[in-house]
């Protein structure tokens, strides 16, 4: 028998199972965190996702999540993951040093401090040179006549404003027939959290900027007459606004994390300062899912009791008021999160070298391939069990 065609064969009837399941939903979410750099890992997944034929209805974002969900909802399906690649190749540098350039000694001893350090590099960069196409160092910072919210601000992000400009179509996202699209920021005035969506009004280049204008390093961005920093500040998943939609129908959420809220614990400073953004960054994303599994089903519980009510009672103002909390909805989550490399510090997010955005895009796309391999995970959730999350661990 030839195992090729066998594998072929296996992966034809995974790829039609994972289709026939997937069409039972209504909603399709990929919900994207912010952690800058790390972004290009949701990149690798939506590319896993469009290569299985798996195409969200609903992309929401925060931070570099936000960028990126302009970038697929501003395009069309067969051209999003060019766009994606043209965007995180813009504003990548190449390495430093050629790579035919080695370290003196054993390759195999050397490695794990060679990359390490090139890594270091490539973050302070960064730090002094800013990023193409992104972000560009202010002259004098701290002068004092630099008296303006838009400007106070250790960079200039005019530049990343020109590469969405060029890489977006704002007018496909706000046709009424585009996918869904919410960005998260907070309004800097009132401290309180933003959703911008085209449900609601429609979008242009500063409201998915303003959720990643991260201070002090990127000024706050001015949306109708507010001005507002990154969505990260308050919380860096928008995995709630998706789950807690009134119209929340039967949906396959697809939850892409940049930090991972477990780990090892640290043993020296440089350790600590890695966990913590860790720690702080992850936004509580398992106490989110946990919170709004135990909500779903209340709902549903809700939902199946109305149904015994009899019909001459269903005009009580009691049946009214349950209708509007109880839910039938069924929720699939997958909850895929970036693993660190082994050379990666506490500057990993704004470590913005080709190769660690391949490596990262690459991390993605293995982990959602992972994922799609198990086409049995997708099928829809039962009236018993409304809200099934998958955590994915693939093994290297």
């Amino acid at each position: 028998m030839d195992v090729r065609k066998k594998t072929a064969s296996d992966k034809t009837a995974a790829l039609n199972l994972l289709q026939k399941h997937h069409q039972k939903y209504q909603t399709i979410a990929l919900v994207l965190q912010g952690g800058g750099a790390l972004g290009a890992y949701q990149a690798g997944v939506y590319e896993a996702l469009d290569q299985a034929g798996l195409h969200p209805n609903w992309v929401a974002g925060i931070s570099i999540g936000a960028l990126n969900a302009a970038i697929i909802a501003g395009n069309a399906p067969e051209q999003r993951v060019e766009r994606l690649r043209e965007f995180w190749e813009s504003i990548t540098r190449p390495p430093l040093f050629p790579a035919w350039i080695t370290p003196p000694m054993d390759p195999a001893a050397w490695e794990l401090p060679w990359q390490n350090g090139l890594s270091g590099l490539a973050a302070l960069r960064a730090l002094t040179e800013g990023q193409p196409g992104f972000f560009t160092p202010r002259p004098f910072p701290l002068m004092p006549w630099r008296a303006s919210p838009t400007s106070a601000s250790w960079y200039d992000t005019a530049p990343l404003k020109t590469t969405l400009e060029r890489l977006v179509d704002f007018d496909r996202i706000n046709h009424k027939t585009s996918m869904r699209v919410s960005v998260g920021a907070v309004n800097i005035r009132t401290g309180n959290f933003a959703y911008f969506d085209n449900t609601e009004g429609s979008l242009r280049v500063e409201h998915f900027m303003a959720s990643g204008a991260l201070p002090p390093g990127f000024p706050a961005i001015e949306v109708d007459g507010e001005f507002y920093w990154d969505g990260g500040m308050v919380s860096n998943t928008p995995l709630y606004k998706v789950l807690s939609d009134p119209a929340c129908r039967d949906s396959l959420v697809f939850q892409v994390d940049l930090w991972s809220a477990r780990g090892e614990l640290p043993r020296d400073l440089a350790e600590v300062t890695t966990r913590s953004k860790d720690i702080q960054y992850s936004s509580r994303t398992r106490l989110i899912t946990e919170y709004m599994a135990q909500r779903q089903r209340q709902q549903r519980i809700l939902h199946d009791l109305m149904k015994l009510v009899p019909e001459d009672q269903r005009n009580h103002l009691a049946y009214k008021q349950a209708e509007v909390h109880a839910s039938g909805a069924l929720i699939n989550l997958f909850h895929l999160i970036y693993r660190n490399k082994p050379y990666e510090g506490h500057y990993k997010d704004y470590e913005f070298s080709v190769d660690s955005m391949r490596q990262h895009w690459t991390s993605g796309m293995d982990d959602m391939q992972c994922t799609l391999d198990e086409p049995e995970w997708f099928e829809r959730p039962t009236p018993e069990h409304p809200f099934i999350t998958h955590d994915v661990h693939c093994e290297d």
